[in-house]
């Protein structure tokens, strides 16, 4: 679409349902940045926006330079929300963080604001628009018991327990596996069947306008090691340092993000810092690569796929007028 929105033209306007801007990729890929220019550009037309985080490393105050978290020049005076919103003793779980996007998006829309969704975790982003499996609450014993046991171990008893789970999963996937097994010792039912009734989602409440950014592989390789060259001169090491001194739990999200082990690993004299750039460089390089695969290819089909960087003021007005 090449049409530019006039200033009669309301966002709006374009459904009948409030709407609900999306721009998601992988990490590095410029998506922050391209909000921004999004919001400024609908605020020369008279129209609020608030730019509302997607990105489970983002969302805690504990990760700033880790997390690249937009600063407040980047952020160019547009409002944003739930960036550095959970201290990291506190885990962000996807229904945790649905929860709040939901509320700052109703916020948005009493406002007459236009919420932009900026991210690329993509559970965050399926639990918010398609809901989440009502699971009930784990019963403690069995949670312990599962979490105790070897992966291996683990995974031989999901195959026994709860095989169309198990089947979709790798046997290295102890988090995944884990978690399917608590929940099928715990309730009786299997994971798939729980999630084949998902609730909460906001899909049918809204006009999604989305856009996916997924530019040139090679070249989103070879940021992401800058970008963690970058993190290290901003303040990560310090970032890092000062989460150890809390004693959190190691298995905490926070302590788990990318960067977090290979510096804490540096600072315990694990290895020099050569070494903890090259691993957190390549941390965020596998990282993106899993994030190019699943927005490629998980999301819907008519969502636009954007390749050809610079992604430039016309995809701003596709976004808008794309259904």
């Amino acid at each position: 679409m090449n049409r530019a929105m006039s200033t009669e033209t309301s966002f709006n306007s374009l459904g009948e349902k409030p709407p609900l801007a999306l721009i998601a990729g992988p990490t590095a890929s410029g998506k922050s940045d391209l909000a921004v220019r999004l919001a400024l550009a609908l605020a020369g037309r008279g129209q609020r926006c608030v730019v509302i985080n997607a990105d489970s490393a983002q969302v805690y105050a504990d990760l700033s330079a880790l997390s690249a978290r937009p600063s407040v020049d980047e952020m160019q005076g547009v409002e944003h929300r739930l960036f550095g919103a959970w201290d990291g003793a506190e885990a962000c779980s996807a229904a945790d963080w649905a929860a709040a996007a939901r509320r700052e998006i109703d916020t948005a829309h009493a406002a007459g604001a236009v919420p932009i969704l900026v991210g690329g975790t993509g559970l965050y982003i399926r639990t918010l628009l398609d809901g989440i499996a009502p699971v009930p609450e784990i019963a403690s014993e069995i949670r312990a018991a599962v979490r105790a046991l070897p992966v291996e171990e683990a995974y031989a008893a999901l195959r026994e327990e709860d095989p169309e789970r198990a089947e979709a999963l790798s046997p290295a996937d102890s988090a995944r596996i884990s978690r399917a097994l608590e929940v099928v010792r715990s309730t009786g039912r299997g994971l798939r069947a729980w999630q084949r009734e998902t609730v909460g989602g906001i899909a049918d409440q809204i006009t999604l306008h989305p856009a996916i950014l997924l530019p040139d592989r090679q070249t989103l390789y070879e940021r992401c090691g800058l970008r963690f060259a970058r993190m290290l001169e901003q303040g990560a090491i310090a970032e890092v340092d000062a989460l150890l001194a809390r004693n959190l739990d190691p298995t905490l999200p926070v302590m788990r993000a990318i960067g977090v082990p290979e510096i804490a690993g540096y600072l315990r004299g694990e290895w020099p810092l050569e070494e903890a750039r090259a691993r957190g460089a390549q941390a965020t390089r596998n990282y993106a690569k899993r994030q190019f695969t699943w927005l490629r290819h998980q999301p819907p089909a008519d969502w636009q796929r954007y390749a050809t960087e610079p992604f430039s003021e016309k995809i701003l007005f596709e976004i808008l007028l794309h259904k």
